[in-house]
Order: C-alpha cells, then structure tokens, then sequence
C-alpha cells in the first residue's frame, strides 16, 4: 500500500486520482446543494445510470470523500439566536481540560485546535449574551478566554470545494 492509501480502504487518493473526475464532482455539488437528491435524480442530472451513480456514491463513502449526510439546524429557529467565536488560550497545564470541557457543553457546536497564540476556537450558541457568559466563566477556569459575538454571516456554513470545481455547481 503506498504512504497516500488510506489505511482503512487501501484506495490511493494521490492527487485525488479518477475518484474526484467530473461526475463525481457535479455529483458531490449536487448532495452539497440538496443530500437528499434521490440517486434516480442524480443519474438523470450527471447523464448516467442510477446504479452507475449509487457505484459511485458508495465509492465517495468508502473512501471518506463524503463523511455522512447531515441535518442543518437553524440556532435561531430552536431558541439559541446568539452565536460567537470563542478563542481559548488555555493555561500551563489547562489543554486537555479545555477540549474535555468543550466536549460536555451543549452550548458549543465546533471546537478546533489552532496555531497562533490561543490554542482553540470554539462556535458557542445561546438564547442571550447573559447565557453566553456563563459559558464563557467555564472556560475561564482553565485559561484567557476572547470573544467575538457574530452578528451575520454573509456565507453559510459550506464544504470546501475546489476552484476547479466551480464548472461542476450544481
């Protein structure tokens, strides 16, 4: 198996090889726009069979392209209107607890490890600032906390897509 196989599948993805040609890249637009596009639908729209494109899908699964097939929640719309960015810089001795902690908390979506000064980045949801800073007092317990309170977002969440990509939207 070469260093580019992934160790589960054994499938090189070297330069993403055949396994994101074109199809499958107007394939993976198309689920990114509406992932409960039938396959009936998908094989019409990329011109080819429906069992030649659910091949396809399953080979995009097996090989991690496509992670699973999502919900996507509006905060605000369940009572949690407020969101923001949290960065964390833990104090010495504080990096487990903080990602322990970002795991226990509902009010926390995402959470990343990052460079820079502050070890982590969170996406904390509430119903009201005040909520927020509750939150915000667990996490000063282990370290600095900085915090920008999101007041739109101009582009929505969206899964990375190449700039070759762009001929193969939706």
């Amino acid at each position: 198996m070469s260093s580019n196989a992934r160790p589960d599948t054994g499938i090189d993805l070297r330069n993403n090889g055949e396994l994101l040609d074109a199809i499958n890249r107007r394939v993976l637009a198309i689920l990114t726009d509406n992932a409960r596009t039938s396959t009936s639908e998908l094989a019409r729209r990329v011109g080819m069979s429906a069992p030649a494109v659910r091949e396809r899908i399953n080979r995009l699964e097996k090989t991690g392209v496509i992670r699973g097939y999502h919900v996507d929640i509006d905060p605000a719309k369940v009572g949690l209107p407020v969101a923001a960015w949290v960065r964390v810089r833990p104090g010495p001795g504080q990096l487990p607890k903080v990602a322990d902690l970002a795991q226990r908390c509902p009010q926390v979506s995402e959470c990343h490890r990052i460079t820079g000064d502050d070890c982590f980045l969170l996406k904390v949801h509430g119903p009201s600032i005040e909520d927020l800073e509750s939150v915000l007092d667990g996490f000063l317990m282990f370290g600095q906390t900085t915090t920008a309170v999101i007041v739109a977002t101009p582009v929505a969440p969206r899964p990375p897509r190449g700039s070759d990509d762009a001929a193969a939207g939706p």
